[in-house]
């Protein structure tokens, strides 16, 4: 099982306050944007970011699956202990 993380209030704002597995965050975030249909209609790697993901991702406009969890990864906080 994977450490819990904390994440930031940019991304709290997708998946809610609570500290999550870092998969639950992954999970959370495409279950936002498949819900939201932010993934490009042409090329499905590509995330079109509306207002609440743009936050996450610095304001792109536009970024790939495997930009995407970078992004996440400077949203998130392991707990230390």
């Amino acid at each position: 099982m994977t450490a819990p993380v904390t994440p930031s209030p940019e991304l709290a704002e997708i998946v809610g306050k609570a500290d999550l597995p870092r998969s639950e965050v992954v999970k959370k975030v495409w279950d936002y944007i498949k819900k939201n249909d932010l993934q490009d209609a042409k090329d499905r790697r590509q995330i079109n970011a509306d207002e609440k993901l743009g936050k996450v991702f610095g304001k792109k406009k536009s970024v790939s699956m495997f930009e995407m969890n970078k992004h996440l990864s400077a949203h998130l906080t392991a707990k230390k202990g």
